[in-house]
């Protein structure tokens, strides 16, 4: 009997880890984009932008999310939990010649890998630059729920 207890307590001891340096716990990871906006030459004001965190497995992660200001530019930041690397994306909700179609087009942007941090605040910006709204993008879609 005092064989199993002795085991047993060492069992349960061993279970018992730091999560800090576990390789199942989640790293914070951190990004942060900037760009300008262009419909017809004109800043693209009050166009909704949104950072997400793309996942494989589950939903992804909204990490910020803002409207254009009147010269066309925004900045996004935000951070999350993840076991991996996160896999951030800048997704642009517009109606730049659009006409009366309903809901609006949606395109997205995947941030290089480079351009992550560790922790909370992100280390690196990656800029966008200016991006002409007018013409069609590779995989874009209609967003009525945005």
């Amino acid at each position: 009997m005092d064989w199993w207890i002795k085991t047993s307590t060492y069992t349960l001891s061993d279970l018992r880890y730091n999560k800090k340096n576990s390789p199942h716990s989640k790293a914070v990871s951190s990004a942060l984009v900037r760009g300008r906006l262009i419909c017809d030459g004109r800043p693209a004001a009050g166009v909704k932008v949104k950072l997400w965190d793309v996942d494989r497995t589950d939903m992804d992660d909204l990490m910020d999310e803002k409207t254009t200001n009147s010269n066309g530019e925004f900045q996004l930041a935000g951070w999350t939990k993840e076991y991996t690397t996160i896999d951030p994306k800048l997704s642009i909700y517009h109606d730049c010649n659009d006409g009366i179609k309903p809901c609006q087009r949606k395109f997205s942007i995947l941030i290089p890998d480079s351009y992550v941090s560790h922790g909370k605040v992100p280390k690196k910006v990656y800029d966008a630059g200016t991006i002409q709204l007018e013409g069609g993008f590779p995989g874009e879609s209609r967003d009525c729920v945005n």
